[in-house]
């Protein structure tokens, strides 16, 4: 028998012609005009198939990013240090989760890896303008990102503490006045908001009740500038909203009775209020609140508690499986984009306020089934 390498014997070549016979010369096969057209038309169309592919495109792809135990430590150090106050042993995880964001002002990506996103179940590609305005640049959304995530921080104390019961002090400021807006011209940045018409205000809800208390009359605003109380005349004007406003920009200054320190780099936007929330509260008091069990979540959240809708939910329940966790706490907001996107094994509760959030934890760490408990539906 004869295997794929043998050469072939006396009497018996590939040509059927008498080995040593020399064999008649073969005129070279001519290709057709129509053929040469095809064969440079098919070689032009893979050069720039293959170019397109190396061509920056107008995409920004999600894909399922690491999660990060708010209760555990990142390296040698706990995510959530609290100086000053009695704190206690956690166990399990409380996980926010990320998404790793590439294209547009991040750097732009080819069609390659826009295709490759494409045909994964577990990445979103979105249109770059559908993610960020036009002539956003890098580090406006670094700034933007870092900005968002201190007060993301600042609001989960504040929640978290505000859940406990526990005491401290919030300020209504102004960063800014608007062009042309009615506080231009009185109200300054950095004076602290004390009350309107003799009505407390301490956050944007209680000052716009009070600005639409006035139903468009000139109102006196009471603030607190450089240690000295004084009382100004502004007419808010009815906004786009359909709500009273000075065009004043705000900021809400907390004072905490201790300290509470997150170490979490590279991470930004305001996602993971919620589950910052809960880590402090789990640190502060007694018990394990999680009985060992893996928790995940994403939502923002305000320093009264109220969880917020976030981007990419998605991936960061991909991510949140792929890292071990049995459930994941859903803002309620984000609902339509939970419904039909679940992972296998993930149970996913959808909660409003961190009350909600709390009692869910609670009550799954403790062996019970999710009935009862708010549930996303189509």
């Amino acid at each position: 028998m004869r295997s794929p390498n043998d050469e072939p014997s006396a009497g018996n070549s590939p040509t059927g012609v008498p080995a040593g016979t020399p064999a008649a010369p073969q005129r070279p096969e001519r290709r057709s005009p129509r053929r040469r057209a095809l064969l440079f038309s098919g070689g032009t169309a893979l050069v720039l198939g293959a170019a397109g592919l190396v061509i920056p495109a107008p995409y920004v792809l999600e894909s399922p990013g690491p999660t990060f135990n708010t209760i555990g430590e990142i390296g040698d150090s706990p995510l959530i240090t609290i100086n000053g106050e009695q704190t206690y042993p956690t166990a399990g995880e409380l996980a926010l989760t990320t998404v790793f964001v590439s294209g547009g002002p991040n750097g732009a990506v080819n069609m390659g890896e826009v295709v490759a996103s494409w045909l994964d179940p577990e990445d979103a590609v979105l249109p770059v303008d559908f993610v960020y305005p036009p002539g956003t640049t890098r580090g406006e959304i670094q700034e933007g990102n870092a900005a968002a995530m201190t007060s993301s921080q600042e609001s989960a104390v504040a929640a978290a503490l505000d859940q406990l019961e526990i005491p401290f002090t919030e300020e209504l400021s102004v960063a800014g006045v608007m062009e042309d807006a009615p506080a231009e011209g009185i109200l300054e940045a950095g004076d602290i908001l004390l009350s309107v018409d003799g009505t407390e205000v301490t956050d944007v809800e209680s000052l716009r009740e009070a600005l639409n208390e006035t139903d468009g009359a000139p109102a006196r605003i009471t603030v607190r500038r450089d240690g000295q109380e004084q009382t100004l005349e502004v007419t808010p004007v009815l906004g786009e909203n359909g709500t009273y406003q000075m065009g004043a920009y705000l900021s809400i200054d907390f004072t905490f009775p201790f300290e509470v320190e997150i170490a979490l780099e590279n991470v930004g936007g305001a996602s993971a209020g919620m589950m910052f929330a809960l880590g402090i509260i789990d640190k502060l008091t007694p018990g394990e609140l999680t009985e060992g069990r893996n928790f995940a979540g994403t939502g923002t959240i305000d320093a009264d508690g109220r969880v917020g809708p976030i981007g990419g939910i998605e991936q960061k329940m991909v991510g949140a499986a792929a890292a071990g966790a049995e459930f994941f706490l859903a803002p309620e907001a984000n609902c339509d984009e939970v419904v039909g996107n679940i992972p296998e094994g993930l149970e996913v509760v959808s909660v409003e306020t961190l009350d909600q959030a709390l009692n869910a934890v609670e009550t799954l760490a403790a062996g019970n089934t999710a009935e009862g408990l708010a549930r996303c539906s189509g």
